[in-house]
């Protein structure tokens, strides 16, 4: 088998395996939910925190999040979730269904 050969079957192989990993990770793991939410906003406290802040951590996490005013806004299902930093009570923040 020439060298040619060889490096073309490397490439191949490379490119076999770079698409069987590709195809096990989701793309852009967007399955949050409410739960993943609560889970979030328990397991992190901040009192300094604020809704831009807050915002861009949920959006970091895969949240549709948007600021709005002193909460944040997030989609989950079709849902609205009204989310408020806490400041100095246990989480992160109070989150109440519009």
């Amino acid at each position: 088998m020439s060298f040619t050969r060889q490096v073309g079957a490397i490439y191949l192989i490379a490119a076999l395996l770079l698409g069987m990993v590709v195809s096990t990770v989701p793309l852009c793991s967007a399955s949050t939910d409410y739960q993943d939410l609560l889970d979030l906003s328990n397991a992190n406290e901040d009192m300094r925190i604020n809704a831009q802040d807050l915002a861009f951590l949920l959006v970091t996490h895969n949240f549709d999040a948007t600021p709005k005013g002193d909460h944040v806004e997030v989609r989950i299902n079709g849902s609205i979730y009204m989310v408020t930093p806490n400041a100095s009570k246990a989480g992160l923040a109070d989150i109440a269904l519009e």
